[in-house]
């Protein structure tokens, strides 16, 4: 930037004009920086202790240097104070506490100063430039640019957006995906920071949305909002999943984003470098949406668990590999694409693990309640899974299965009552040798199973459990599938007695002031 030495009322204005319309930045700003400049360079010629201001007419370009005075009735500093008396010849109306402007002779730049005056509008007109790229990027984080490699280093590349630099980082460019200076390139804003050194912009092409963005660039119906993306995942450079569902039932979102021929979708593709896109149909169903996401893989059944947003899906065996992909691709890219957990069994393993299942409940009724095979496969083929399931469901449960009688339903009841009575006095005999105190085993929520699981985890007092975070306790007992909320109920019923111990505190303190006599004494 060229900044004149002579600072004459022409070339002030001439030159501040210019630098605003080469930099985008307002002709104010300009000025302002060389009003600063002035004032350090008068600040020089007149002393630093001098509180000098300058000023530049906007209109004919006129300097004008003056030292700011306040007004006292005690002159402490000459530099900066001027009496009252002196103030009022000066001004009639000045009084104590006012600030009167004394003219300064207007100074000449020798090459020192002007070489400083240039420096400091440097400086200046450097800091709005960077302050307006600043608040023009940062509210276009999460769009696509389009700009100019201006340098590589170490596969980091910097890219000339016209009014500002930005930076495409090695981890976010694709994959076997090269750049040379004056290439162009096309990426998206994923985060724009204020940094010393001036805006810092970060670029991306792996980015999730950099391929939703490129959709609605294609697709005018995703650019209408027509169509909506819910959901992308990406292997970038390799394959990628996206989620599009439609606001009008007469379009086909999945149709409209491969388009004719599938010149929409090959579009995207080309700019990715041949990455492979399956364009899926969401559905506000989690099976559904999910059965969707591991195409091309067919799937024969899914069992869901919504607790924990986990899914097994069982598919042929043939269609095993299909599902899982190279390396896992498939079934990971769905797995982010829907937010679920996916556990994929054939359907011999799910036979098998069904079979192993019914082997294990059939021998753990016929252990707990000493009955034949035939009795135990009837309970576990109705859905009986516990013994506590046999001990307390209604007898009409029992007795409608068929084969099992009156006496025999009453029969099974108390045998598996006694069960859990027998092993609940072995579980409380356990906790109470690994030390669990009563006032833990009293807190509503606990059965001996968790008690001993506790003990063995090391919380065995009323404090241990108090101290535990919600989801610690959670995480101690997962057999017990302990509900948040509950988990809640149970440390806040541990914690109970710091606040009665805090209640007591407060009640005997009170009391003590009360007791307290008119001497100041206190009586026990």
């Amino acid at each position: 930037m060229e900044v004149a030495t002579s600072l004459n009322r022409l070339e002030l204005l001439q030159v501040a004009d210019a630098v605003a319309r080469e930099k985008s930045i307002e002709k104010d700003i300009v000025l302002g920086a060389m009003e600063e400049a002035v004032q350090k360079a008068a600040r020089s010629k007149y002393g630093v202790e001098n509180d000098i201001r300058a000023e530049i007419d906007r209109k004919t370009g006129e300097i004008r240097i003056s030292r700011l005075l306040e007004v006292v009735e005690v002159v402490e500093n000459e530099a900066t104070e001027l009496l009252l008396a002196d103030a009022l010849v000066r001004n009639p109306d000045a009084q104590i506490g006012d600030y009167l402007m004394e003219p300064l002779p207007p100074i000449d730049f020798g090459r020192i100063a002007a070489q400083t005056a240039k420096q400091v509008i440097v400086q200046k007109v450097r800091e709005a430039e960077r302050e307006r790229q600043y608040g023009e990027y940062k509210n276009r984080i999460s769009e696509i640019v389009n700009g100019l490699v201006k340098r590589v280093e170490y596969g980091n590349v910097t890219v000339d957006l016209g009014r500002a630099e930005a930076v495409l980082r090695r981890d976010e460019v694709l994959p076997r995906e090269t750049f040379r200076q004056g290439d162009r390139v096309r990426a998206y804003i994923y985060d724009v920071r204020r940094e010393q050194r001036g805006p810092q912009i970060f670029l991306s092409r792996t980015h999730p949305q950099f391929m939703a963005k490129l959709f609605a660039q294609e697709v005018s119906e995703v650019y209408d909002s027509i169509i909506e993306i819910r959901a992308v995942a990406r292997d970038p450079g390799s394959r990628a999943k996206i989620a599009v569902m439609s606001n009008d039932s007469s379009i086909d979102p999945v149709g409209a984003c491969v388009g004719m021929r599938g010149s929409r979708v090959q579009a995207v593709v080309n700019e990715l470098q041949g990455e492979k896109i399956d364009i899926i149909q969401w559905s506000p169903d989690p099976a559904t949406f999910i059965v969707n996401a591991l195409a091309p893989a067919e799937v024969a059944k899914v069992v869901l668990d919504e607790e924990t947003r986990r899914i097994e899906v069982v598919v042929p065996d043939e269609q095993l590999s299909l599902a899982i992909g190279r390396r896992g691709q498939n079934v990971r890219l769905a797995s982010q694409l829907t937010g679920w957990d996916i556990d994929i069994l054939t359907e011999k393993e799910e036979s098998e693990r069904r079979q192993q299942e019914f082997r294990e409940r059939s021998q753990m009724f016929i252990d707990a309640l000493d009955v034949d095979e035939t009795i135990a496969q009837l309970l576990v083929t109705e859905g009986f899974a516990s013994v506590e399931e046999v001990a307390y469901v209604p007898e009409e449960e029992l007795t409608s299965i068929g084969g099992f009688d009156e006496d025999l339903a009453t029969e099974l009841r108390r045998r598996a009552g006694d069960y859990l009575t027998a092993r609940d006095a072995e579980l409380t005999e356990r906790r109470k040798a690994l030390g669990v105190s009563e006032e833990v085993a009293d807190l509503p929520g606990f059965t001996p199973a968790m008690l001993v699981t506790l003990g063995e985890a090391g919380v065995k007092t009323l404090d241990d459990v108090a101290e535990l975070a919600s989801d610690e306790l959670q995480e101690l007992l997962p057999a017990a599938g302990l509900e948040l909320e509950a988990a809640n109920a149970i440390i806040m019923a541990a914690r109970a007695h710091w606040f009665a111990d805090e209640d007591e505190a407060a009640a005997a303190a009170a009391a003590a002031e009360t007791a307290e006599d008119g001497d100041g004494e206190v009586h026990s």
